[in-house]
Order: structure tokens, then C-alpha cells, then sequence
């Protein structure tokens, strides 16, 4: 069973930074690509970042230029370094693990920005 954990999450100033991981372990055919999402109240959830086996990226609108999304292979980590948070960035954010024949999420870390 593939389990994906989440962590880095946290209260920060806007302005300020901060690091997400999640680690993947488990049985998984082949990471195809690692992603985050996030989802904050009344919103629906949408992609943030994402990186694929090649190494492309992929990012929203809304964070490019102040997110950077990283894999470490030999851990089967992802990171999403956030700067410059602003309140808007609040969210529940998710990662999620797409292999060969298979989807997995977390169950999400909670990032709040106070103005």
C-alpha cells in the first residue's frame, strides 16, 4: 500500500516562506509525476505544482515566479518550496503521486498565511 506523508505545513507571516515534503513509500509501479494541489475553504481544489519523470514542471498562474516544486528520486520525496506566501496561498495543500497504473494522495497539510 503506497502511503504519501505530508509535512512542512504551518502558520507563517506573508511575505514569508516555507517547505513542504512529502514522501512516498509503499508499492508503486514507476512515479510517472508528483504534484501538489491545494484547496482552501469554499474553493475547489486545483494543481499548483507538479513535476514529471523528465523533470518538467508545472505550475499555476498564481505561484509561478514564488514556488518551486523539487523531487529527491533516491527518496521518493517531493518538495514544494513556497516564498513570498500571501493570504491567498492559504490552503490545505495535498500531494499526490501518479505511478504507471495509479493515482495516491496525502491527506493534506494545512498552511495558513496571516496578513
Amino acid at each position: 500500500q503506497v502511503q504519501l506523508l505530508e509535512s512542512g505545513g504551518g502558520l507563517v507571516q506573508a511575505g514569508g516562506s516555507l517547505r513542504l515534503s512529502c514522501a512516498a513509500s509503499g508499492s508503486i509501479f514507476g512515479i510517472v509525476a508528483m504534484a501538489w494541489y491545494r484547496q482552501a475553504p469554499g474553493k475547489q481544489r486545483e494543481l499548483v505544482a507538479s513535476i514529471r519523470s523528465g523533470g518538467d514542471t508545472n505550475y499555476a498562474d498564481s505561484v509561478k515566479g514564488r514556488f518551486t516544486i523539487s523531487r529527491d528520486n533516491a527518496k521518493n520525496t517531493v518538495y514544494l518550496q513556497m516564498n513570498s506566501l500571501k493570504p491567498e496561498d492559504a490552503a490545505v495543500y495535498y500531494c499526490k503521486v501518479t505511478g504507471r497504473w495509479s493515482e495516491d494522495w496525502g491527506q493534506g497539510t494545512q498552511v495558513t498565511v496571516s496578513s
